[in-house]
């Protein structure tokens, strides 16, 4: 007779084979999944990052924020793919603006204590897909976002403070975006002067349990007062960003 385990391995075969792919939240191990939950799911291709570069609104540029990102993913073992941070860039002269949702892939992402198994146990979570969680229909903006704190965990699968947690407060995370991923016209910085400025400039950010800024929007729920570490701290962040993985 075969075992339970037996059974589920080959049923897990079966659905990866078809190119399904199921998440989320922590559960029992699967095949070729970590045993623990301290120890990222090979299913990552989302999160949020633990710690700051630590320069305020200057993350050395998209490339920075980009090798933050990889290096993050790589100290819990997900450095074989290529991962983006979740950042817009405004336009410049010669250069032109760079939207955040078009460097992050199409999805669908899921987080860090993402598990096949999770779906047997019939405690499946939406993953996130990239229309969606912009709103870009008329049907996907009703339903709203399916970001929320539970998902946004950082690369080693903990939560991110937000209102009402333990301070400090580190759910302002830094975006450079509209609502809809892209970024704002040229004029106004909302970027730290396109991530180089720890001074002058302002960033705009989102609220990783969506709670704050008048729209509950994980990307785009407020403005710095400036872009010194000091800045983003009373904002209510630390300078940290999204990082999604396009492979």
């Amino acid at each position: 007779m075969r075992t339970i385990q037996q059974m589920l391995a080959s049923l897990v075969i079966a659905l990866t084979g078809t190119g399904i792919a199921f998440a989320q939240g922590p559960g029992a191990p699967g095949p070729g999944l970590p045993e623990s939950d301290d120890i990222p799911s090979s299913l990552m291709t989302f999160f949020v990052t633990s710690e700051p570069i630590g320069d305020g609104g200057n993350l050395g540029g998209l490339e920075g924020a980009d090798a933050h990102c990889e290096a993050l993913a790589a100290a819990v073992g997900q450095g074989h793919k290529t991962w983006r941070a979740y950042l817009s860039t405004q336009e410049r002269p010669g250069q032109p603006a760079v939207n955040a949702r078009d460097r992050i892939g199409d999805g669908p992402w899921y987080h860090s204590k993402a598990r096949i198994l999770d779906y047997l146990n019939r405690r499946l979570n939406r993953p996130l897909i990239k229309s969606q969680i912009h709103g870009d229909t008329l049907l996907e903006a009703q339903r709203g976002s399916n970001m929320s704190k539970q998902f946004a965990l950082t690369e080693h699968g903990e939560l991110v403070n937000g209102i009402g947690d333990p301070l400090p407060t580190l759910h302002a995370i830094l975006t450079g975006s509209l609502t809809d991923g892209r970024a704002f016209p040229p004029g106004e910085d909302r970027t730290c002067n396109n991530w180089t400025s720890n001074g002058e400039g302002a960033a705009q950010f989102g609220h990783s349990d969506r709670i704050g800024g008048g729209n509950q929007s994980w990307n785009s729920a407020g403005t710095t007062t400036g872009c010194s570490q000091d800045d983003l701290v009373s904002s209510g962040g630390a300078g940290l960003f999204y990082c999604f993985a396009i492979d």
